[in-house]
């Protein structure tokens, strides 16, 4: 019952995202309001890491299954993807480096603040 309703409150902020993606005329997916919308939740204290850790922890972990249509997709689209395949594994290359670096940068930048304080 306890995930029950961690599912249920991601589910309601997820909808919250959707509903002001229809309100607002900026080109913001409704993911990323709902993104939002759970940090502000969290910082502000409205809502407390506990309420939905479990469900949270749950749906990372199966994250690698939700991938498998995306893959079939492309597995599909094999005709339209054969042309351009080179131009696409270059920019996969380039954006994977690209990534990985500045994730790197951050990550190091945040080591370094929190050594200071």
């Amino acid at each position: 019952m306890k995930y029950a309703y961690q599912v249920m409150i991601i589910g309601g902020i997820s909808f919250a995202g959707e509903i002001l993606n229809k309100l607002l005329p900026l080109p913001v997916p409704a993911s990323v309001y709902g993104l939002i919308i759970m940090l502000v939740a969290l910082l502000t204290g409205i809502l407390k890491l506990d309420q939905v850790k479990g469900a949270a922890d749950f749906l990372v972990e199966i994250m690698p299954v939700m991938f498998i249509p995306a893959g079939a997709g492309l597995v599909e689209s094999w005709s339209a993807l054969k042309p351009i395949c080179v131009q696409v594994v270059v920019i996969m290359f380039v954006s994977t480096i690209v990534v990985m670096v500045i994730s790197g940068r951050v990550t190091q930048f945040v080591i370094r603040r929190n050594r200071k304080a």
